[in-house]
């Protein structure tokens, strides 16, 4: 299964805030405080460590382990199950589906970090060209629940960023705004020139943009502690209401948050891990890697509600006026909070170096999937990465350009809420079936054994094969069963809009059955030849009585 002549890490710590860089995303900052603030405070963490130990830590160590031993992409690694191969350029989709919207936050985060360069910050008053007559510079409970009012923050965001106000919906999309698009294609040469000699770049990039993150949000915590009603804020933050532990929602909500913030599923891990030395102790990394990337998420919550806290209190208005998530937390309410202190310019720059560093490791992990995965698959491509490295990027730029129009807000809901959603988590699920009962739990441990000397206890080969599978098919189940149509405000999208969301989930979930199919019936040999590959005769007979079933059907 070595393969020496592979390129590797230049240093281990390069792999380890590559793979911390990639995790820890935007989400660690808007989404984790805000769902353990609104589901108990304190007492959220129990579902969420729950959920972590029995699926997001083996899921993570499965797919590390998977990368190493194999030494490919997330599709070449599928040699150890063939048929399951359409799994690999799922997620390699999905990943790329994923560049066409992520890249967009990046440059608004850039956006406001040069709007942020001058003595007075533009959000902070109504004074200016795109303001409308409902703006308002006062905050009252009864200002807020007004739906006509808004605050200046809120309207630099939509009218003076995004120029919503002169769009009327996803049909009416105008022209890319030529400062957006500025924005967008230096992030593009960014990702680019991080990326087109492989690791070898990469792995120096993220020796900033995965520990700036630390630095700026350690600044902003001890800027924010002192300020009036901060410790009210932390206080509602860990709240612990264990009332709240009885409500099926609370425990659905820390199952997708799990499932969504370490990464799985995204061939980034697999692509990441293919780069290390085959004796690496990928074990230990897992370990060290997903608690990294749960710590920061409620190290990130003290920051958070520190400031909200302040805000809540400035303003003298109940916290959850105040407390949100999402793009509408670090592009309207905290630049909102900073603008109100001493040297605001200072500290929105600082804030917003830190979002691009957060968004820049992430979306690095999001091409090198696609670029890993798609060069080890068709090895022609390996003596043009830098040309294919173009493409890629370009090729992203080109789609982006819809998000940055008027209407531009309404592609990027539309691709947020159906590219990476119930066909991440079908992914992972057939990924999981496929190492497990497949390639065999017992193989996969001797894999493992070979590489870093020991066998995976019992607990992990437990949690592979029963218990992960079994969280990831509720998962699944619950995405189905819970799926709202998207919604921007008050905007609510179009059915052709929707039809054309569920053709992008389809498109990636589609990739299992039609490679399955391409291999039942173009590859010569038996059907048992083409089916199992490297699979272990620990399931031969499960793989013959579906072959006969699939003879007594056709």
């Amino acid at each position: 299964m070595v393969t020496d002549s592979r390129e590797t890490w230049g240093k281990k710590i390069d792999f380890l805030l590559s793979v911390i860089g990639f995790a820890v995303d935007l989400a660690n900052v808007w989404r984790f405080p805000y769902l353990c603030y609104k589901n108990g405070g304190g007492a959220f963490l129990v579902p969420y460590l729950f959920f972590m130990v029995i699926a997001g830590m083996p899921l993570f160590y499965m797919e590390l382990a998977l990368g190493q031993y194999n030494r490919e992409g997330a599709a070449g690694v599928w040699k150890i199950c063939p048929i399951f191969k359409g799994v690999g350029f799922t997620v390699i989709l999905i990943s790329l589906y994923v560049g066409f919207y992520y890249n967009v936050i990046i440059s608004w985060a850039l956006f406001y970090l040069f709007s942020s360069f001058s003595g007075d910050l533009p959000w902070v008053n109504c004074n200016n060209s795109w303001n409308s007559e409902n703006c308002s510079d006062l905050w009252s409970n009864s200002t807020l629940n007004d739906s006509h009012r808004t605050t200046p923050a809120a309207e630099y965001f939509e009218r003076g960023v995004l120029h919503l106000q002169d769009s009327a919906g996803i049909d009416d999309l105008g022209r890319p705004r030529w400062q957006l698009t500025s924005c967008l294609a230096v992030v593009i040469v960014v990702l680019y020139f991080s990326l087109w000699k492989g690791v070898k770049t990469s792995g120096k990039v993220v020796w900033i943009t995965a520990t700036m993150p630390y630095v700026v949000l350690t600044v902003l915590l001890l800027r924010g502690v002192t300020l009036p009603g901060a410790i009210d804020g932390i206080k509602a933050y860990l709240s612990v209401d264990f009332l709240r532990l009885l409500e099926a929602r609370v425990w659905i909500e820390a199952a997708t948050q799990i499932c969504f913030s370490l990464g799985v599923g995204f061939g980034v891990l697999i692509a990441f891990s293919s780069y290390n030395k085959f004796s690496n102790n990928c074990y230990r990394d897992a370990i060290i890697t997903s608690s990294i990337n749960s710590l920061t998420s409620f190290f990130s919550g003290f920051v958070i509600f520190s400031f909200l806290g302040y805000m809540s209190n400035k303003h003298n208005v109940a916290l959850d006026k105040v407390a949100t998530d999402g793009p509408g937390l670090v592009f309207i309410i905290y630049p909102e909070a900073i603008a109100t202190l001493p040297g605001s310019s200072v500290w929105a720059v600082i804030f917003f170096i830190m979002l691009l560093t957060l968004g820049i490791d992430s979306a690095m992990g999001g091409m090198e999937s696609v670029i890993t995965g798609l060069i080890d698959e068709f090895k022609f491509l390996h003596k043009h990465r830098e040309l294919f490295t173009l493409f890629i990027v370009v090729s992203t730029f080109l789609i982006s350009l819809f998000c940055v129009t008027n209407g531009g807000i309404y592609v990027f809901t539309l691709l947020d809420h159906y590219a990476a959603g119930t066909s991440i988590l079908f992914g992972v699920l057939i990924e999981a079936i496929g190492i497990a009962w497949l390639y065999g739990v017992d193989r996969f441990s001797d894999d493992i054994q070979e590489m870093i000397g020991q066998r995976p206890g019992l607990y992990w080969r437990l949690c592979w094969k029963f218990v992960s599978p079994c969280f990831l098919l509720f998962m699944v189940v619950v995405s189905f069963a819970t799926f709202n149509p998207p919604k921007y405000g008050t905007y609510v999208f179009p059915m052709w809009a929707n039809m054309i969301g569920w053709c992008l989930a389809m498109s990636s979930m589609a990739m299992v059955p039609l490679y399955a199919l391409y291999r039942f019936c173009s590859l010569p040999g038996s059907l048992c030849d083409v089916s199992y590959g490297y699979a272990t005769t620990d399931n031969y007979h499960l793989l013959h009585i579906m072959i006969q079933g699939f003879h007594l059907y056709s």
